[in-house]
């Protein structure tokens, strides 16, 4: 091969895409977060909506997402971690805009496929989130519904989770059919440099950043951002 072909590759880019966990955002000044986080390069805000039911906690209220749709032009990422999603799925797509993102677990619903179609009817981008526990057999059919699929790689409830090893081996299964099915696939969790930068190459298409690379640090917003899309992968 001619040196011109590997200096290709070398300086070749992957497209990734990266969203803010603003549950790990200061809520005391949450304008500020967002304007910071779209200054610095953020792709889209991931907006996390608890009930403390389906898991044991609160997170983000339909207020915060109304008020972070409104205060930016970048798409939301919408994660239901709530029971029966959809009884109140109106709720939120009224107050979304057409190509924002809803995830719902299929373990919540009792005909997750039919709350889906709702999110498309709305012109919502469909997903579903895959909790460390949920074998990919379980949700096979909905994989062929959905646009995205967001593998938690921590139980989902708590910010700050360690990483489950064998979440990964799941990864590399999904990244496997996704194309046969038509999927795209994002990582939510304990998500650090390491994990980007093992996983882009294999073709995760996002990543869910929270307090583990982004948030609580003494660099910028900016700064981190630009560090992770130029470091070597």
């Amino acid at each position: 091969m001619s040196e011109e072909y590997y200096m290709s590759l070398e300086t070749e880019k992957i497209n990734f895409e990266l969203t803010a966990s603003m549950m790990c955002a200061n809520f005391g000044n949450l304008e500020k977060e967002v304007k910071d986080l779209e200054a610095g390069g953020i792709d889209s805000f991931h907006i996390d909506i608890m009930d403390g039911r389906y898991v044991p906690n609160y997170a983000m209220s339909l207020n915060d997402m109304k008020y972070i749709r409104s205060a930016t032009e970048l798409p939301l990422d919408v994660h239901l971690m709530i029971e029966h999603p959809n009884t109140h799925i109106e709720l939120f797509l009224q107050n979304l805009r057409k190509g924002d993102t809803v995830y719902i677990h299929p373990e919540a619903e009792y005909h997750p496929s039919t709350t889906l179609q709702k999110i498309i009817d709305a012109g919502m981008i469909p997903g579903i989130a895959i909790n460390p526990g949920t074998s990919i057999e379980t949700v096979m059919e909905m994989l062929q519904i959905v646009d995205k699929v967001l593998v938690m790689s921590v139980n989902p409830g708590n910010a700050g989770q360690m990483y489950l090893p064998y979440v990964g081996k799941k990864i590399d299964r999904l990244l496997k059919i996704k194309d046969e099915m038509g999927f795209e696939i994002y990582w939510d969790g304990a998500c650090g440099m390491d994990k980007i930068k093992t996983f882009v190459p294999k073709g995760v298409r996002g990543f869910v950043l929270g307090t583990t690379v982004l948030f609580g640090k003494a660099k910028s917003y900016g700064d981190i951002l630009r560090e992770i899309r130029e470091m070597r992968i």
